[in-house]
């Protein structure tokens, strides 16, 4: 850890003072996508260039849990446990099912292909929401025709198959996670990354009963790429931003900085307590003890 800053010590109710991060594997290209089982003890995320996802258990042990991964970004879990991915390689989100097999959920929108499914969350309904921004069809797939008009935020719901756009005036939409209560989606833009003067920033939907979203306005710029995020249970959000965490209050308050020596992809609580939380930053994947529980589930 490079740095660390609390505003009037905010942080040290969050993070005990002397922790550190700890280094768990950092033989990776560029990783991102880390998701918590909790049934089975283990951490998967994805080393993107490398064309691989790995598995990580508590006690020290990192394999390859898939190779090829079709270049797979961001993972989460449904509702009965399933793995759900983001393939910049297939340029579509898959479902693991308990015997193995890939199920595809959604590649194409009205007949024609996506750019390259970024991120990912399943809320509780079961309704699958993911970005598509096509930073994986340039980086990955060099010379593939780009097909979809904006970069969107999706809706699938695999109750009666249907994927349907809930936001497309992103210019680069990224990381996105629930509210514990889920009324409000937060997203990161991290267009950023492209060039100085675009957007570095998490927007604020509010999320209706019926799946629509509403407002969307900017909850805070960031100092730093802002790519994954996600929510504790006192719904304060931790989101990368650059080298570092950030941590803000409900109301968009700056609580404190983690830095790290590279720049932060994602991140997800989990652990044997819950009380854990994974970072991937450049080639590594860290882990971090906090005093709080990740609102996501499992």
């Amino acid at each position: 850890m490079q740095s660390r800053f609390a505003n009037d010590g905010l942080l040290d109710e969050l993070v005990p003072p002397l922790a550190v991060p700890m280094l768990i594997h950092g033989d990776g290209s560029f990783t991102e996508g880390p998701v918590w089982f909790a049934d089975l003890q283990c951490l998967v995320w994805s080393d993107i260039p490398s064309n691989r996802m790995l598995r990580w258990t508590p006690d020290g042990t990192v394999d390859v849990f898939r190779k090829p991964s079709n270049f797979a970004n961001g993972n989460t879990r449904d509702r009965q446990g399933r793995l759900i991915t983001c393939e910049h390689g297939m340029r579509r989100v898959t479902r693991t099912e308990p015997d193995g097999t890939i199920t595809v959920l959604a590649d194409r929108f009205e007949g024609q292909k996506l750019n390259s499914p970024n991120d990912v969350v399943v809320k509780s309904d079961g309704t699958i929401w993911f970005t598509d921004p096509d930073y994986g069809l340039r980086q990955n797939l060099p010379g593939e025709q780009r097909f979809q008009a904006h970069d969107n935020v999706f809706r699938f719901d695999p109750a009666i198959n249907r994927l349907s756009v809930v936001c497309d005036d992103f210019d680069k939409p990224n990381g996105l996670a629930f509210s514990p209560d889920e009324k409000t989606l937060y997203v990161a833009d991290s267009a950023v990354s492209d060039g100085p003067g675009r957007n570095s920033h998490i927007r604020a939907f509010d999320v209706g009963d019926d799946g629509r979203l509403s407002g969307g306005a900017v909850f805070v710029e960031t100092d730093g790429i802002p790519d994954g995020l996600r929510l504790d249970t006192a719904g304060r959000v931790w989101t990368s931003a650059g080298a570092g965490v950030n941590v803000y209050t409900p109301d968009a308050s700056l609580i404190g900085r983690i830095g790290f020596s590279a720049d932060v992809t994602n991140l997800t609580f989990g652990g044997v307590d819950k009380n854990q939380l994974f970072v991937t930053a450049g080639s590594s994947l860290y882990g971090l003890s906090v005093l709080v529980t990740g609102a996501q589930w499992p």
